[in-house]
C-alpha cells in the first residue's frame, strides 16, 4: 500500500464568497490555491507555506472551538517538519491525530489502521 501524508490547510465558502477566500490568498502572500466548484475553496498544502499559515495563528488565536483543530493540526505540522512522519511511529501518531480533527480518518484508512485510537482533544 503506498502512504502519502499531504497536510492541508482549507477554508470552504459559498461561491458567492470569492471574493473573501481572494483577500485571504492575498493576505498569505498569494500562497496556496483557490477552487471553485459549487463552493469556494482556499487551500493550503506546502509545508513551507503551510508555515505562514502556522505563524499567523499561533500570533493571533482563533477564540472558537476551531482552535483544538488548530493545536492538532499544528502537532501535525510539527512532526512531518521534523521528517517523523517517515517513521511507523510518526505516521501511526498523526493518525491518531487526525482521528481527531473535523471529520476523523475516512473509512477506507479505518480499514488499513483499525486499532488507530483518536489523541484526546486540546482544551480551549
Amino acid at each position: 500500500m503506498r502512504r502519502e501524508i499531504q497536510p492541508e490547510f482549507k477554508i470552504e465558502l459559498h461561491e458567492k464568497d470569492l471574493p473573501i477566500l481572494e483577500n485571504i490568498q492575498k493576505y498569505f502572500k498569494g500562497k496556496g490555491q483557490i477552487i471553485v466548484k459549487n463552493k469556494s475553496i482556499y487551500r493550503v498544502r506546502s509545508i513551507k507555506d503551510l508555515e505562514l499559515i502556522i505563524n499567523h495563528f499561533d500570533k493571533y488565536p482563533l477564540i472558537s472551538n476551531k482552535y483544538a483543530d488548530y493545536l492538532l493540526f499544528k502537532t501535525v505540522f510539527n512532526i512531518m517538519s521534523a521528517k517523523d512522519h517517515l517513521t511507523e511511529e510518526g505516521l501511526l501518531k498523526i493518525l491518531s491525530l487526525k482521528a481527531s480533527l473535523n471529520n476523523g480518518i475516512p473509512d477506507k484508512l479505518k480499514e488499513h489502521f483499525p486499532n488507530i485510537i483518536p489523541t484526546p482533544r486540546p482544551e480551549n
